[in-house]
């Protein structure tokens, strides 16, 4: 493993407790999400799941996965999967973005992976890592949805992963609006009491299905990240849901 340097932290078991996370910077005050997800990193992180971030109280971090391990129905023989790579507010422009992507492909060339890959889409989604960005160091496509999600990859011995099967099936067999969610993401508990308390407000019938387990995660009917939303048993998105954003689904 590459070694960290006093710019960059990365979460470790002995430091994963008194590091804030940051997706959302934590406070004296818990919030529910990001316990959440600090306990999920805690199982995570022996799997050799990565969190690397500024040493700073900055939404500036990437987060990854051997695929093998990582929570996406993607498939793949010995590449790196990168969930997120976010840089916000005044950090833009300095290039953290592009020392954390070259320290992901460092790491996985150093430990003699195939490959990085990560989730897109023809049409950039709120929630996805800019693909645009990405493309710059060499990452493409190998592999598109019916629905214009991609699959990209930067591959360093010319193998590829690719969707798994039924993750192309983009359907269930169930009309309720239904969404799957793991507690990788802290905002998925900003959002889904919203979703509740809209649905539950409108008569509108919903399931909310939480992921569990890697293998659930490898058996999921569609894309994902670490949310996905189905309406009338047709995928929608995996853009985390406002209520705006939810009216659009169901009116459709």
């Amino acid at each position: 493993m590459i070694e960290a340097t006093n710019e960059f932290v990365n979460l470790t078991a002995e430091n994963i407790d008194s590091e804030h996370l940051c997706c959302i910077i934590r406070t004296k005050k818990q919030h529910p999400g990001v316990e959440a997800k600090r306990q999920w990193l805690k199982e995570q992180l022996p799997q050799g799941h990565v969190f690397r971030k500024l040493n700073a109280k900055a939404t500036v971090f990437i987060e990854y996965a051997p695929l093998e391990k990582a929570w996406v129905p993607i498939v793949g023989d010995n590449y790196i999967y990168i969930y997120c790579l976010w840089v916000l507010g005044d950090a833009k422009g300095k290039g953290y973005g592009k020392a954390l992507m070259e320290y992901c492909i460092e790491d996985a060339k150093a430990n003699g992976k195939s490959g990085v890959c990560m989730l897109g889409s023809a049409k950039q989604k709120s929630w996805l890592s800019d693909q645009s960005f990405a493309k710059k160091f060499g990452f493409k496509q190998v592999e598109c949805t019916a629905n214009g999600y991609e699959l990209l990859a930067l591959s360093f011995d010319s193998t590829l992963p690719h969707f798994a099967d039924q993750a192309k099936q983009m359907r269930i067999d169930d009309d309720q609006l239904c969404i799957y969610y793991d507690c990788q993401c802290p905002y998925v508990y900003q959002v889904l009491p919203n979703i509740q308390a809209y649905c539950e407000a409108n008569a509108v019938e919903y399931k909310l299905i939480q992921i569990e387990s890697l293998s659930q995660a490898k058996a999921l009917p569609c894309v994902f990240n670490n949310f996905a939303v189905f309406y009338k048993g047709r995928f929608e998105t995996v853009n985390l849901l406002d209520n705006k954003a939810l009216e659009r689904i169901l009116v459709m």
